[in-house]
């Protein structure tokens, strides 16, 4: 069998609804206009309405400070929707019971988030007790939904708000596969995420294990770069950019970014970052930190530049472990650049996010979050740590090694 492309999407946050009386309505027109733009058919279109609009109505009637986002998700030939969602409070104390129609504490039908299951094609919830409920729902067309089922859940999700009173967000994550011999992959099921997700599942690890290395002739040159990983095995960079400041310069700088990380053939961290670099030259510049996870060897290499946040954290034992950056300014100041390397718990995760979230968060302030999707758990740091004085951005990559 050849080889599998691995469980990533490419994501577009496109905006955020604040929790008012016109939720529900406005969400639900964004929401079928998105729809209609991304190709899907009226009667999908229809169905990812009715969707939105019931979580949008669930957070009026029953939540605290809600917000809704709504955003385009992609692969290499299709395109979807997702909507996520956010409150700080009151939590359900039986997930499973709100999912199953006839539940209300609203005295409604309570058919709400039974119909919001029933009408996605992946569907996720995490929700604290009086603290607060993450949420997520990705839609695709028919077609798109067979393709996507088989490719999996992706393995790394992030997500962005801009300060209040802009429209763009000046923090910016991107993700892509390197590495790894062909071999034939591991068996995955497609699968349908509905509430807690096994920390024992790989989450589409098993399809980075049959990814294509380049040709020969096609890599660069990494002896003077300093390569400090493996040549061989699967392995996925993961990087975050937090453009000086925020607004519409902030914003192209982190995209600059972004494209930049995409661009480059570079597959070490100080590789990564000394592209970036000549890229965000003649910008504002920003903050950057760049992961390369390597699953077979259960470890990590990092290095990071300016204060993007970054941390592994054991979900077994609740401790998170900070990965510390060099002071400058990509674009500007660039320091020495010297990648450390982290062994990685086998139930654990990478998280990475500007100073629009505080570093004060703990896991044990959100028992399971890592046991869910990588976007419920990134919804739930952003619920959990982000702040509205500046622009918020996290990422959170997970598996088991």
């Amino acid at each position: 069998m050849g080889p599998l492309n691995p469980p990533l999407l490419e994501s577009e946050d496109i905006a955020w609804f604040r929790d008012d009386e016109s939720l529900p309505a406005s969400t639900r027109g964004a929401a079928a206009a998105l729809a209609r733009r991304l190709g899907f058919d009226e009667s999908r279109c229809a169905e990812v309405a009715l969707a939105v609009s019931e979580a949008a109505s669930n957070l009026r009637k029953h939540a605290v400070d809600g917000a809704l986002l709504l955003r385009v998700v992609r692969t290499e030939h299709d395109a979807g929707l997702e909507f996520v969602t956010t409150d700080e409070g009151p939590g359900m104390s039986d997930v499973d019971k709100c999912l199953v129609d006839g539940s209300s504490s609203a005295g409604t039908l309570g058919i709400g988030l039974g119909a919001i299951v029933r009408l996605a094609d992946t569907f996720d919830v995490h929700s604290l007790p009086g603290k607060g409920t993450s949420m997520s729902a990705r839609f695709w067309t028919k077609d798109a939904a067979r393709r996507a089922a088989a490719l999996g859940e992706p393995v790394v999700a992030g997500l962005t708000r801009p300060i209040t009173g802009e429209s763009v967000c000046g923090d910016a994550w991107a993700a892509r596969a390197v590495g790894g011999r062909e071999r034939e992959p591991e068996p995955t099921a497609a699968r349908r995420v509905t509430g807690r997700a096994s920390s024992d599942e790989p989450l589409g690890w098993a399809a980075l294990t049959g990814f294509r290395p380049e040709p020969e002739r096609a890599r660069p040159e990494r002896a003077a770069r300093g390569r400090t990983s493996g040549a061989e095995g699967p392995a996925l960079l993961l990087m975050f950019c937090d453009g000086l400041g925020h607004g519409p310069l902030a914003h192209r700088a982190a995209q600059t970014a972004v494209t930049a990380f995409r661009d480059s053939r570079a597959e070490d961290p100080e590789g990564v970052l000394t592209d970036l670099h000549k890229a965000l030259r003649g910008s504002r510049g920003g903050a950057v930190a760049v992961v390369r996870v390597e699953p077979e060897k259960k470890c990590l290499y990092f290095c990071g530049v300016g204060n993007v946040s970054t941390f592994v954290v054991d979900s077994d034992t609740d401790v998170r472990r900070s990965l510390l950056s060099s002071p400058g300014i990509v674009g500007h100041q660039l320091p020495t650049l010297r990648a450390v390397r982290q062994e990685l718990p086998r139930h654990g995760g990478v998280v990475m996010h500007s100073d629009g979230l505080t570093e004060r968060w703990q896991p044990a302030a959100m028992p399971g979050f890592l046991e869910h999707t990588p976007l419920v758990a990134a919804a739930q740091l952003l619920r959990e740590a982000g702040i509205r004085r500046d622009d918020a951005g996290v990422a959170v990559l997970k598996g088991s090694w």
